[in-house]
């Protein structure tokens, strides 16, 4: 105030004026010492509709095409929603290790918040303390070899009642994909309430249900691309989604009921429980608890039953399908399985999990086939919750990244002949192939704090009904019908047409099939 006070009153607006330049000049200097990063390339789009005229229906072969002409890091405009593409290891690990936490949060849709009861799930959930807490819960206790060991009873009954369904139909032809799904959706239904609910709710009520709940999920909806639309639901994909929805919340409704009705009456007659474990009682006594570092409320209950209804029997489904059409089209590969499986079994004893871990070549069929065919070929979208920087371009918070799994799975530079079905390629005796999602080049079930949390049920599941299924029955394709591999995009990849294949008895004792 000194200094003003001195001046006479004609320099004040020189004194200002040299100010505002030393400001100018220092932002300037500022602005060019800092690079400046631009978007990642990317295809031109339509005004206001960006590239959504050209995505087509199999969003992952587009991505495809496009990152051959646009590199392993690219952009598209999804109205006003920008997207990135992500389709090589070295952009990959920036998003999924050196930044995972930036990258921890979900793209989340209108449909996925309806059917993750608000996104209180851990599939679609944003990364935040409560997130962690269901994480650890579902991977450390639920899905702990323990608790997967507890409930193994479960899922040989559903297996055993699958083998016996397709010996029914020996000599005819059997839709593979749908008595697969049949089989995986009762063996997770089993697993999840059968030991303390059954006759209420059974695996054939929600078959359809998830099917067409899985279909609006990974359905494109102006809602997400127009958020200032989102009202008008002009697709009617929320009204469709919510009708499911409440079928399947009350058959939840229903389970919890009776489960509590059979714990009470449990209480009161003060006799001990000879049911099998299942997940239900293990999230209601969760739900009970006083601790707060693992008590859940009953929404979370809920969204953790559809996590794993959802996604342990869609994508074990479609996988088993894929694995099967893959072995009818490679004789030797089916031989060499099915020789495995009589070196560790044997054709007088059907398959159990104890098995499992010596069957090293029906291993490597699995892992080829989820290479080539990954249920999930984009992941789950990915969102930064802060601008960033991968592969040297700018990411702008809220910015839906993809990771095309699909393209790094087929692509010439990481696999020697990469269209060819191969399992001995994770035999190689070199590499400790695993679900792991630290070999940046195989991430079937994503990599990071946001891979998937199931996986040691799907891969248990998986490779238990593809060791029955090819154990106790041969298995050819019909005359003049030809297995056609074109998939069907969505959350999940799925076979366009069917498998279909006549079961011949493999076992030498017949009794082995009615047990």
């Amino acid at each position: 105030m000194l200094i003003y006070a001195r001046l006479p009153p004609e320099s004040y607006a020189a004194f200002y004026t040299a100010l505002a330049a030393i400001i100018g000049i220092s932002l300037i200097v500022k602005a060019l010492r800092t690079p400046r990063l631009l978007l990642p390339p990317g295809p031109r789009g339509l005004p206001v509709l960006g590239y959504i005229p050209f995505l087509g229906t199999q969003l992952h072969l587009t991505f495809t095409k496009l990152g051959d002409l646009y590199g392993p890091i690219y952009k598209i405009w999804l109205g006003r929603k920008l997207c990135v593409i992500l389709s090589s290891p070295d952009v990959v690990s920036e998003v999924v290790k050196d930044q995972d936490a930036i990258f921890a949060n979900r793209d989340s849709t209108v449909a996925s918040m309806i059917a993750t009861y608000g996104g209180n799930d851990i599939g679609f959930g944003d990364y935040n303390p409560e997130w962690r807490k269901l994480r650890k819960i579902f991977m450390h206790k639920m899905l702990g070899n323990s608790t997967l060991d507890a409930s193994f009873g479960l899922r040989r009954e559903a297996v055993k009642k699958s083998v016996r369904e397709v010996y029914g139909k020996i000599g005819t032809s059997v839709n593979i994909g749908q008595v697969g799904r049949r089989i995986v959706i009762n063996g997770m239904v089993s697993m999840i309430w059968g030991g303390s609910v059954k006759g209420v709710v059974e695996g054939s009520d929600l078959q359809g249900l998830l099917g067409e709940l899985m279909e609006l999920v990974g359905a494109p909806n102006v809602s997400d691309f127009f958020p200032a639309l989102a009202w008008l639901d002009l697709q009617r994909i929320e009204v469709r989604i919510k009708k499911m929805f409440d079928q399947i919340d009350r058959m939840f409704d229903l389970v919890i009921a009776r489960n509590q009705e059979n714990m009470e009456e449990e209480a009161s007659s003060q006799e001990s429980s000879k049911r099998s474990t299942d997940l239900l009682q293990y999230l209601m006594e969760l739900k009970d608890s006083d601790d707060a570092s693992s008590s859940i409320s009953i929404t979370q209950v809920k969204a953790m039953l559809m996590d794993i209804a959802v996604g342990g029997s869609d994508t074990t489904s479609s996988t088993l399908e894929w694995a099967m059409s893959e072995l009818l089209l490679h004789p030797q590969a089916m031989k060499t399985v099915q020789e495995e499986l009589i070196q560790v079994v044997g054709l007088d004893d059907l398959v159990t999990e104890s098995h499992l871990p010596k069957l090293h070549y029906l291993d490597a069929v699995i892992k080829e086939t989820q290479r080539l065919h990954p249920a999930f070929p984009l992941l789950v979208p990915r969102r930064p919750s802060q601008a960033t920087e991968v592969g040297g371009y700018f990411i702008p918070e809220d910015t839906k990244v993809f990771i095309n799994v699909y393209a790094m799975h087929r692509n010439p530079t990481l696999w020697d002949s990469p269209l060819e079905f191969r399992p001995e390629r994770f035999l190689d005796g070199e590499t400790n192939w695993n679900y792991s999602g630290k070999d940046m080049k195989y991430l079937p079930f994503g990599s990071g704090r946001r891979a998937c949390p199931g996986i040691p049920l799907a891969e248990r599941s998986l490779k238990y009904v593809l060791a029955s299924f090819v154990h106790c029955f041969d298995w050819e394709v019909p005359k003049g019908v030809k297995i056609d591999l074109e998939e069907i995009f969505g959350i999940t990849m799925r076979k366009k047409e069917p498998l279909a294949a006549i079961p011949t008895p493999r076992l030498s004792i017949l009794e082995l099939y009615d047990e």
